[in-house]
This record gives C-alpha cells, structure tokens and sequence, in this order.
C-alpha cells in the first residue's frame, strides 16, 4: 500500500466522521460529500445530500444495506466513472464488489439491521459505531479510488478534507442550513 495514499484515505476518514460526529449530516451524506470534496467531485453539496439522503439508516429507513457500505458506492461510482463512466462500468462494480467483500470480512455483515442489532436500544454506542462505521468505509472508498486512479490524489482539496467542526459548530451549520433557505 502507498504510505501516501494511506496517509490521505486516514483523512478521508476522519473528515467523513467529524462530519457524521457533528450532526451535521448521518452516514451516507457524510461519506459522499467527504470525497466529492476532498477530491474535488463535480457535485454541489445540496445534490451530493439528495443523492446520498435514501441511503442513511439502512436504505431510507429499512435496515438494509449500511448506509456507509451505500455512501462509499455512490462515492465510488461517481469518482471512478467521473470522466468516461459507460467505459469504467466494469471497473466500478469491481471497486464497489471489493469495497462490500471487505466490509463483510471486517464487520461480519453489510446489513445495517444486523449491525446495529445488538445495541439498537443504546444510543449512545449505536451513535459511535454509526460514526466509525462511517470513517472505516469513507478510508476503505478513498484507498479504492486512489488504486484505481492514483491522479486524484493530485487534485486533493485539502482545506475541504481538513475541517474539522466541533460538535455545537456543527448543530449551527445545520441549523443554518434550513433558517436560511
């Protein structure tokens, strides 16, 4: 593994998690806007949320597919298919097939309902495997993209990737969010 590239996937990682930490946005919103902006995507945030909002809680609710294994896939397909996404088709199911199988090898299960069974009624210890759910799986995504196309890591935002919110910084960005539109 390229130390460069671990070393940039770990601030993947830690922005996606600030970001779900915060309460500024929950698993799958987290993941896509970390590496649409780290790597400078062509999304704005307002459709990287549309995008990725079904995904959260088990797809929308259900308890399905972990919304961070969900998040991690868009971010993927975005950015590996970003400029030739009919000709990179096979090579994005590939990524997101090894994004899944290592998921699965980690945890045990990509089932959001299986995941969170043993400590639903915990908010606390669900909030904080929901949260390191989120930045192994944004790590995992970013270390898949920059296999695949190492010359993302020339166009890293790092600013983007860097910020970090504490925790009331994050609960006013949200709030301001919805006051001033």
């Amino acid at each position: 593994m390229n130390a460069d590239h671990a070393r940039l996937a770990a601030s993947f990682r830690e922005r996606a998690e600030n970001l779900y930490r915060t309460g500024q946005y929950l698993c799958a919103e987290s993941i896509l806007l970390a590496l649409n902006r780290g790597f400078n995507g062509p999304l704005t945030d307002d459709q990287a949320v549309g995008i990725s909002a079904g995904m959260v809680d088990g797809m929308g609710g259900s308890g399905c597919l972990c919304g961070a294994v969900g998040g991690a896939a868009l971010a993927i397909g975005l950015l590996l298919g970003q400029d030739a996404p009919h000709a990179r088709r096979m090579d994005i199911r590939q990524a997101v097939n090894e994004l899944h199988v290592w998921f699965k090898a980690e945890h045990g299960s990509a089932c959001c309902r299986v995941l969170s069974k043993k400590i639903k009624d915990d908010k606390a210890a669900h909030f904080n495997q929901c949260a390191n759910l989120t930045g192994k799986a944004a790590e995992k995504a970013a270390l898949i993209l920059l296999e695949r196309r190492p010359e993302l890591a020339r166009d890293i935002d790092a600013a983007a990737l860097h910020a970090r919110e504490s925790k009331l910084g994050g609960r006013l960005k949200w709030a301001l969010r919805f006051l001033c539109r």
